[in-house]
């Protein structure tokens, strides 16, 4: 890789200096304005440069620090082998916001800047071509060398794998480049245009290089967690006050008193709140200090079936189904004066297809004639309808007694730091093998023996676990269901969806 006290010897030779004496060239820190004396580089000043292609030098110009190329405060290199679908995740993130195209003679594929905006951050980019290491053929070395150039001045590398074809040889030779850098790697395994894919990506985690982010450049699946992550990973850009915010959706049909119960909690004695306006029919959200953790409480206006809603319920009931995808945590409330409506699962099943963690409230337990054992009934009556989400913790509050408000929020920040939990692998194959030892998985319709050899946990956040086996098709589901159970039950994943993955060794 070329150190930046020879890109400025090629830059002032080629561009008659740009103000600087030949003979006394500087190096630039691009994240910081002081000038570095050649001494201070990692090669010696009088080192023979190495050989480049003329084709190059013009496109190195805007990474070259200068009064008439300033470079930008922080910049993200998109890099991979070639047809992987850097240029179209490049054309997905920027839209129209390219800032330079280099049309170099000599070079069909250059590199290409712009810049990303999400959620009110503006982000450098440069699209690399194609990454072909050690390659000999000139146009293939042009684009080897723009690329390690753009890397060296990267702040983020995102390192673009395809899905569709796995880790091939090349992949395994950037990585090998890229694994060294101490600047932040993220792999983005692009083209997984479905869920089946999204567990094809776990194979890239063999790379060794960190957490793999599925997304497609095509339908936008799975980019938002990426830039998301990307944002997190920049310098400068990350803040504070969000970092560890928990955020907690209270949904559920309307009138089973989500914002009675918001209330009640914003005037928790121990609360610190600060307020956000919204209307009534639309998310409002508040921020509680609790514990020492900061919580958003996100108020949902209540959810109808879309057949049922209209106008001003229809969107409401839209911005409540993005408010489960935007929480960690998911409390249903429930009006126990009611009896369980088939509106209150299909909410928690859709809590639980986006795998987020769950919590029920019964709210109004006031109200509700109690003798000894009226809670176990109750808790009973729920269990039997909830059927695989019988794990969901239920607690039993008032909003307007404030009975056990203090308990919900506790046990909405147990199940948020349990969906976030990473599980060592030595500890979670103690407890696979236990589960084996118990009950071996039974054998595939053609008679064949199933042999679980390891498993590893891939994600947090949700938790995606994949199990290697010698014949992955073959296990059953209700087989695979008890594995669920008995990770949760072991690890303490109570109210969290596991995703567990199977596939062939």
């Amino acid at each position: 890789m070329w150190s930046r006290y020879h890109l400025e010897q090629i830059r002032s030779s080629l561009l008659g200096g740009a103000g600087h004496h030949r003979g006394a060239p500087v190096v630039y820190d691009r994240r910081t304005p002081e000038r570095i004396p050649p001494e201070d580089d990692h090669r010696e000043p009088n080192a023979p440069l190495p050989h480049a292609l003329p084709a190059v030098v013009s496109p190195l110009s805007p990474l070259l620090p200068s009064s008439q190329f300033p470079l930008p405060a922080v910049l993200v290199a998109i890099v991979g082998r070639p047809n992987v679908g850097k240029s179209t995740l490049f054309n997905r993130l920027t839209g129209s916001r390219q800032a330079i195209v280099e049309d170099t003679p000599g070079v069909t594929r250059d590199r290409v800047y712009g810049e990303a905006e999400w959620k009110g951050h503006t982000i450098p980019l440069v699209d690399t071509g194609g990454y072909v290491p050690r390659s000999d053929d000139p146009y293939e070395r042009a684009i080897r060398e723009q690329a390690e150039i753009a890397l060296e001045d990267a702040d983020v590398i995102l390192f673009v794998v395809d899905v569709t074809t796995g880790i091939t040889e090349m992949d395994k030779e950037i990585a090998t480049v890229l694994r060294p850098t101490e600047t932040p790697v993220m792999v983005v395994a692009n083209k997984a245009d479905n869920e089946e894919r999204e567990w094809d990506a776990s194979e890239f985690y063999q790379l060794g290089l960190g957490e793999v982010y599925p997304v497609s450049s095509t339908n936008k699946r799975g980019v938002d967690d990426m830039m998301a992550a990307l944002v997190e990973e920049l310098p400068g850009t990350e803040d504070e006050a969000d970092k560890d915010r928990v955020q907690v959706s209270l949904v559920g049909k309307p009138n089973a008193g989500k914002s009675s119960l918001v209330n009640a909690t914003l005037g928790f004695d121990r609360a610190i709140v600060t307020e956000r306006p919204g209307t009534t029919r639309d998310t409002v959200q508040s921020v509680v200090q609790y514990e020492g953790r900061d919580l958003m409480l996100v108020d949902t206006a209540g959810m109808q079936k879309r057949s049922k809603a209209d106008g001003v319920e229809f969107y409401a009931t839209v911005r409540s189904e993005r408010a489960i995808r935007a929480g960690d945590v998911c409390v249903l409330v429930l009006d126990a004066t009611e009896e369980l409506h088939k509106q209150d699962l299909s909410v928690l099943s859709e809590v639980n297809e986006h795998k987020k963690g769950m919590v029920v409230a019964v709210n109004k337990w006031d109200l509700v004639p109690k003798d000894d054992g009226t809670m176990d009934q109750y808790t009973k009556y729920l269990r039997q309808y909830l059927g695989t989400l019988d794990h969901v913790p239920i607690v039993y509050v008032s909003a307007v007694t404030k009975q056990r408000v203090y308990e919900l929020l506790d046990k909405a920040l147990e199940v948020a730091e349990a969906r976030a939990t990473r599980v060592q692998t030595s500890a979670l194959n103690d407890v696979v093998q236990a589960a084996l030892d118990e009950k071996h998985p039974p054998t595939t319709s053609s008679g064949a023996f199933v042999n679980i050899t390891y498993a590893t946990q891939v994600r947090t956040a949700p938790p995606v676990f994949v199990f290697f086996a010698n014949h992955p098709e073959g296990i059953r589901t209700d087989y695979k269901r008890y594995l669920e159970g008995k990770l949760r039950d072991a690890l303490g994943f109570e109210g969290v969806p596991l995703t567990l993955v199977f596939k062939e060794k």
